[in-house]
C-alpha cells in the first residue's frame, strides 16, 4: 500500500478512537440486501451495493475484464416500490433518471436487473450460493500426500533466524480457530492437516496477540483460518491444481510465506455473540470479492475490512494484494522454509 493511502487509513482510525466511536458497523441491514451483487450484460459489468443505507450502482470502467472492479462510475438509486427503482444521474447537464427494475428468484434474491431496455444477469459467486469453491484435484489425496511427504523442500542460502513457532491460542486464548485445511471444507475438498492448530513465529504471534487486544476493545476477536503451513502441504496444493488454476497456489520450488511461519489467514468474530463477522466474501473465495478494496457489498463489510487492515498494519502486517484475509508479517524473509508437522512442534 502506498504510504499516503496508509496514512489516510491510520488518520481515520485515530480520529475514530479519539472521538470514542466504535468499530461496530453503522449498517444494520436493508430491505434490498438480497439485490446486492454483480450483474452483467456481455462485457458490461455493474455492481449494486449499499452505501450508508442507500442503494448505489457502480458501472465498471476498467477495460480489462480480468482485473478487479476498481475503476467505476457511481450513481445513486432511488426506491419507487418493491424491486422498482430509479437510477439517478447527476451531471453537468442536470439531473436525469432511468427506470430500474429487479427480477428475483424463488428465494427473493436478485436474478436480473433491467435498466431502461437493457437486461443485466446476476453473477452469483460460490459463497453467495452457500458453497465452497473447489478445484478438481489431479490425483487422489493418498497419492498427493505420498508424493509430498517423499519430496524435500528447496535448499535456501542465507542467514536465517532460528525458528520459534508459537501456538496462537496458547498465547491468546480468545483467538478462535476455524482451520479449514484440517477439514474437507476447503478449495481442495481434502483433509490436509492432521490437527486443527495454528502457529506463527514468536514475533509475529506476539504482534497478532496485540492486534487481538486492540480489537477486543471494540468488541471483536480474531478467527484464524490458517497460519504456519508445512511445506509438504504447499506441495500437495501444487500437484493437485490444474495448470489453468495454479495462480491460486504457491510454487513449492519457492515456498510460501505460510511455510516460514510469517503469514496468517484470519477474520473477525463478535465477542458478545461469538458469531463470525460478515466480511463480504467467503474465506478462500477465488473471486473479485476477495480483493481488500472490493467496492461492492455493504458499508459494514467495507468498514470491517478497512479496520481489520488498519489494526493489522499497525502491528507490522501487510494485507495480500488480492485476499482481504491474508496478512504477511513484516519480517517473514528472516525465516527459512519449514516442513515440520504440527505434532512435531
Amino acid at each position: 500500500m502506498k504510504v499516503w493511502k496508509r496514512g489516510i487509513l491510520m488518520l481515520l482510525f485515530a480520529i475514530s478512537v479519539l472521538l470514542g466511536t466504535s468499530l461496530q458497523p453503522v449498517y444494520a441491514g436493508t430491505v434490498f440486501d438480497q439485490l446486492l451483487g454483480m450483474y452483467s450484460n456481455g462485457s458490461e459489468r455493474i455492481l449494486i451495493r449499499e452505501s450508508n443505507g442507500c442503494m448505489e450502482l457502480l458501472y465498471n470502467t476498467e477495460p480489462d475484464q480480468d482485473k478487479m472492479f476498481l475503476r467505476y462510475s457511481g450513481f445513486p438509486v432511488q426506491a419507487i416500490s418493491k424491486n422498482t427503482y430509479k437510477l439517478l444521474n447527476y451531471g453537468p447537464s442536470g439531473r436525469k433518471s432511468s427506470p430500474m427494475r429487479f427480477e428475483t428468484d424463488k428465494n427473493g434474491r436478485g436474478a436480473y436487473v433491467f435498466i431502461g431496455s437493457k437486461q443485466f444477469k446476476r453473477n452469483l459467486f460460490d459463497a453467495e450460493s452457500g458453497i465452497t469453491f473447489k478445484i478438481k484435484p489431479l490425483m487422489s489425496a493418498e497419492e498427493l500426500r505420498k508424493r509430498a511427504l517423499s519430496a524435500k523442500p528447496p535448499v535456501e542460502k542465507g542467514n536465517f533466524v532460528k525458528p520459534d513457532l508459537v501456538e496462537l491460542i496458547k498465547l491468546d486464548p480468545t483467538i478462535k480457530l476455524d482451520i479449514r485445511y484440517a477439514t474437507t471444507n476447503n478449495f481442495m475438498g481434502i483433509k490436509l492437516y492432521d490437527q486443527p492448530r495454528a502457529f506463527l513465529q514468536r514475533e509475529a504471534a506476539e504482534a497478532l496477540a496485540r492486534v487481538s487486544s486492540h480489537l477486543a476493545g471494540y468488541g471483536y476477536g480474531l478467527v484464524i483460518h490458517d497460519a504456519y503451513r508445512p511445506w509438504y502441504v504447499t506441495k500437495m496444493f501444487w500437484d493437485a491444481t490444474p495448470d489453468s488454476q495454479k495462480d491460486f497456489v504457491a510454487d513449492p520450488s519457492k515456498g510460501s510465506r505460510h511455510n516460514r511461519g510469517g503469514a496468517v489467514d484470519l477474520s473477525l468474530y463478535d465477542l458478545k455473540t461469538g458469531k463470525e463477522a460478515d466480511m463480504g466474501s467467503g474465506y478462500d473465495e477465488f473471486s473479485i470479492r476477495a480483493h481488500p478494496l472490493y467496492p461492492g457489498g455493504t458499508t459494514a463489510q467495507r468498514e470491517l475490512r478497512t479496520k481489520l487492515r488498519v489494526v493489522m498494519e499497525g502491528e507490522g502486517f501487510k494485507v495480500f494484494h488480492n485476499e482481504w484475509w491474508h496478512f504477511d508479517f513484516k519480517n517473514w524473509k528472516k525465516y527459512t522454509i519449514l516442513n515440520i508437522r504440527f505434532d512435531e512442534i
